[in-house]
């Protein structure tokens, strides 16, 4: 029965543990078409997300990464790096330019009323 307890314990102390390092975050990242939202989500995976779900119309990401394994910041870092804006990193004009003609979005939208 001890041995039942203390298995039962430890099975939840190592389960908080694993999600304690489970991090979710959301993006406001620019694009235009699928061929963006295809690079954009690769980008995101590439630096170590373990998932990325770019929305067109929303112009939101939202990735999913242990923190033990990459940051935030790296991932915003590698969607630049693909010619993406992020709120924290500004694409380079090279990046941005290599983008195919249909991928280049508005880099200074209009901001409404």
């Amino acid at each position: 029965m001890k041995k039942l307890i203390f298995s039962s314990i430890a099975l939840f102390a190592f389960s908080f543990m694993g999600s304690a390092q489970a991090k979710s975050d959301t993006l406001m990242v620019l694009g235009n078409c699928g061929m963006c939202k295809s690079n954009i989500e690769t980008a995101a995976t590439k630096a170590g997300a373990n998932s990325a779900v770019w929305n067109k119309e929303t112009k939101i990401l939202v990735v999913n990464y242990d923190e033990t394994k990459t940051t935030n910041l790296n991932i915003q870092k590698s969607i630049a790096a693909a010619g993406y804006d992020t709120p924290a990193i500004k694409a380079t004009d090279a990046d941005y330019l290599k983008l195919e003609k249909c991928c280049q979005y508005d880099r200074n939208p209009k901001k409404e009323n």
